[in-house]
């Protein structure tokens, strides 16, 4: 019986072999990810590893294995998330997707980093292993800060600013551009003045001016020797009418203030405004 299932075995064996053969030859991945160029087998072994990563992350969650399995399959893990990230920059390189910032991360939140040891992770059985639990448990170390004793102790006067005018720089460009700004002040104010005192000038002329004026006098006497002088009158003087439409406004108005509401006040001014009156 030994003998006929070791021949069973073996003819298996072969027939396997030969269908392997047959069928199609296996392709074995870079050893590494730059001597690949092109973008589809790229995503192909990229997969290949994410495949790897997850069964080693399934076998390390027993607990039941030696300390020395458990370290090398943690290792192995993080060997192959560094391969993965190669591909993944070898993707981009190509030309595809940055699947570093947008892909899933799911095998990499599996692990817990050491606080100080970045890049490093511990996957299942390996976070409780001796000497991993106790660096879990340690806090990371807090900043001090200083207090503002420490922080006024070094201050002195060039903080302040009160040395920088022993050099004598800054007081040179000071009084430069003192002068400077002084001159453009004094130039601006001439100008305005120049300006104002030309339409005083031309103001006050106006005023007296009597070329435009028409003036017809009455002789009341006609024996009179002498011309009168024309009157002009340089504020205007209202008419009769005019006091009077001043008056009855006047009126309207303090009737409105003494028996109207301060709402209808503001309608009424509104629709005067609106009208144009």
């Amino acid at each position: 019986m030994a003998r006929s299932a070791e021949k069973a075995m073996t003819a298996l064996a072969r027939f396997r072999r030969m269908k392997m053969e047959e069928n199609q030859i296996i392709e074995k991945r870079p050893y590494i990810a730059s001597e690949c160029n092109n973008l589809k087998k790229a995503f192909k072994w990229r997969g290949e590893i994410i495949g790897e990563i997850s069964k080693k992350v399934s076998q390390i969650q027993n607990a039941g294995l030696m300390e020395h399995q458990i370290r090398d399959l943690n290792d192995s893990i993080n060997k192959s998330l560094r391969e993965k990230r190669h591909w993944e920059h070898r993707i981009i390189e190509l030309g595809g997707p940055n699947l570093i910032r947008y892909g899933p991360k799911m095998l990499d939140h599996e692990g817990r980093e050491v606080p100080g040891n970045r890049g490093y992770k511990y996957f299942g059985a390996a976070k409780d292993l001796p000497g991993v639990r106790e660096l879990f448990e340690r806090e990371a170390p807090s900043k001090k800060r200083k207090t503002r004793t420490q922080l006024m102790r070094n201050l002195d006067a060039d903080y302040y600013g009160y040395r920088d005018e022993d050099d004598g720089v800054i007081v040179r460009l000071e009084k430069e551009m003192e002068a400077k700004l002084m001159a453009e002040a004094v130039s601006e104010w001439k100008s305005v003045q120049a300006l104002n005192t030309t339409d005083t000038t031309s103001k006050e002329a106006d005023i007296y001016a009597t070329d435009n004026i028409d003036f017809n006098p009455k002789d009341d006497d006609e024996d009179s020797n002498y011309d009168k002088q024309p009157y002009v009158s340089h504020v205007p003087v209202p008419t009769q009418q005019e006091v009077q439409d001043a008056l009855l406004q006047r009126k309207k108005r303090e009737l409105l203030e003494q028996y109207a509401s301060e709402t209808l006040q503001m309608q009424s001014s509104e629709a005067r405004t609106l009208m144009g009156l």
